[in-house]
């Protein structure tokens, strides 16, 4: 196995400007000054990753209340990502990374076990970033369903 980068609570968050389901482009420092939860997940309108994306819309209003906002990253393309904010009512920004460049940068794309086996994809992974864009939390290999609830408890909201 390859030796992959990892965060850790107080590295600088990789800065990046991605597109979002519309085209616009949308930048982690646009967000400074604010907390924001940005979640890395491998494919939209998959089972788990519906499941996730729902929870952080069920949940948005409580993290936004609390000071976070919420941002999601997957390797699909930004028609891909529309269709999927539409059937399930997103209501935060998805954007799009078909390069790559920031899920590997996040260390959330390398090697994974799936299944007993040993593939490479989008490692489920969440970080919280501080006001000053340094990373609070960072955490791997997340599991889909009630992640958010964890979430929550974690950060006291």
């Amino acid at each position: 196995m390859t030796e992959q980068q990892r965060l850790s609570p107080g590295d600088a968050a990789p800065e990046f400007t991605l597109s979002d389901s519309e085209g616009t482009e949308v930048s982690l420092s646009d967000y400074r000054g604010k907390s924001v939860v940005v979640y890395f997940y491998p494919a939209a309108s998959t089972p788990g990753c519906t499941k996730q994306a729902c929870d952080f819309r069920d949940n948005l209003a409580e993290l936004n209340d609390a000071g976070f906002a919420v941002l999601g990253v997957s390797p699909d393309k930004q028609a891909k990502l529309a269709k999927f904010v539409a059937e399930e009512g997103l209501t935060f920004p998805l954007l799009s990374d078909p390069d790559k460049a920031v899920l590997t940068a996040y260390g959330a794309y390398g090697e994974k076990q799936l299944y007993g086996k040993t593939v490479t994809g989008v490692i489920r992974s969440t970080f919280i970033v501080d006001p000053e864009g340094k990373i609070a939390h960072a955490l791997y290999n997340v599991r889909a369903t009630g992640h958010v609830a964890k979430l929550r408890k974690d950060l006291k909201v």
